[in-house]
């Protein structure tokens, strides 16, 4: 059966009395999120080996397998994010500006929840815990539609959520599991109810969302993250920084995915780079002049765009900093680009000019995070331009509101010229 009205008129009432929780409320519940999931580990292990057993059965793509796995690891991970979560400040009732109008009149502008957020991903359960555990702490009510190769994991999750929530006094349905396909497109029509959708997923599963909906969408697509190695940079540094980018974790958004090499360097760099990328496994794809320096796979066009999640890169030499700007804003998802250099003047260049969410200077793309920011989680990387951009974690899940307190005060007595405004900022407390 496919979302309903009522489920969607559920979440947003739900939504309206989260918003004035405490945060005594809200950190009672994640504390018990957190206890109720270590203490059903076994039931949520089980649910996973079923989902990994099956899509090996049905041959899913090896990195979406990857993702898939929920053992030991990702459940103190998951755990982690949400004590750290707990210690954050809310995000909810902070006032960003104070105004005063006029005498006995004042303005303040106060963050608020957005509502009903509508959150689609794919394959990691562990996403699920954490974009639920930010929601609840920034007093909003969420509708999760996971990939279906997740499903008794997710299942097994949502219920444990649910229960631990509910248990801490949070009002029921402020979390909804959705489980098929057609929730996706019912969802796209529920404008009235949902406030945010945001999808993580392909970019043509992300268009399609943005196409066929009224709704905000927040969120990124591919992340074709890149790692620019300039004629001055440490070698070894760069080495070191360029197979963490790409091996420490494959299967994710922030993993480089194309190497750029200042000619001038690239002779001594790419036999480093081969040899470290080859203990790896990882197969190396380059461009004409790459390929006269190191036996690699010819790179074609479609290699500047692939998002490969997989143990492949794609290597360029380019003649400056500049072309590897200009190749990184043509062919990059405005997701995670890192330099690798001991200019200083190059490298702000780099993170002024590259028009990415994410911008680095001597480090790995996979710093680009939510937690590693310090942000206790995220629901996932925005590319956009308005309202939040990179790792979108509490801040990233509230707006605000305009509050003005008055006595009596009307209008008519400034269009008159009786009264006049005096703008006057004040000290916010």
């Amino acid at each position: 059966m496919a979302l309903t009205i009522d489920q969607a008129k559920e979440a947003k009432k739900a939504s309206i009395k989260l918003s004035a929780l405490n945060t005594e409320v809200k950190n009672n519940a994640l504390k018990e999120m957190g206890y109720l999931l270590k203490n059903k580990s076994r039931e949520i292990f089980e649910a996973n080996r079923t989902d990994v057993e099956s899509s090996e059965k049905n041959k899913l793509a090896l990195p979406l397998v990857k993702r898939l796995k929920f053992d030991e690891k990702k459940l103190l991970d998951v755990i982690e994010g949400i004590e750290s979560l707990i210690k954050l400040p809310d995000p909810v009732g902070e006032i960003l500006s104070s105004t005063e109008l006029d005498k006995g009149l004042e303005l303040y502008k106060v963050s608020c929840p957005i509502g009903v957020i509508g959150m689609i991903f794919e394959s990691r359960p562990d996403a699920l815990v954490q974009i639920s555990s930010l929601c609840l702490k920034s007093g909003n009510s969420v509708l999760l539609k996971g990939g279906s190769e997740a499903l008794n994991t997710n299942r097994v999750l949502g219920s444990i959520i649910s229960e631990a929530t509910e248990k801490a006094g949070i009002t029921k349905g402020w979390i909804q599991l959705l489980e098929t396909r057609s929730d996706v497109n019912e969802m796209l029509k529920m404008d009235k109810y949902i406030d945010l959708i945001i999808p993580r997923g392909s970019n043509e599963f992300v268009k399609y969302i943005i196409d066929n909906s009224n709704i905000a969408v927040l969120g990124h697509a591919d992340g074709i993250c890149h790692v620019y190695i300039d004629k001055d940079a440490d070698l070894e540094m760069a080495v070191k920084v360029a197979v963490d980018s790409k091996i420490q974790y494959v299967a994710v958004c922030n993993a480089a995915e194309t190497f750029l090499i200042h000619e001038k360097i690239a002779s001594e760099i790419l036999p480093r780079l081969k040899e470290n990328l080859e203990k790896h496994k990882v197969e190396i794809r380059g461009c004409e002049n790459t390929g006269k320096l190191i036996n690699v796979k010819e790179a074609t066009e479609k290699d500047w765009r692939a998002e490969y999640l997989d143990y492949i890169v794609s290597i360029k030499i380019v003649k400056s900093t500049d072309e590897a700007i200009d190749h990184i804003n043509t062919f990059g998802s405005g997701h995670t680009d890192s330099i690798v250099t001991s200019n200083k003047e190059t490298a702000n260049q780099f993170m002024d000019l590259v028009d990415s969410a994410n911008v680095f200077w001597n480090c790995s793309t996979r710093f680009s995070d939510g937690f590693k920011y310090g942000l206790g989680a995220e629901v996932g990387i925005s590319t956009n331009k308005i309202h939040a951009r990179g790792p979108v974690g509490l801040e990233g899940l509230v707006i605000y509101k305009w509050k003005l307190i008055g006595n009596g005060n009307i209008v008519d007595d400034y269009a008159s010229g009786k009264n006049h405004f005096i703008h006057k900022k004040l000290n916010i407390k």
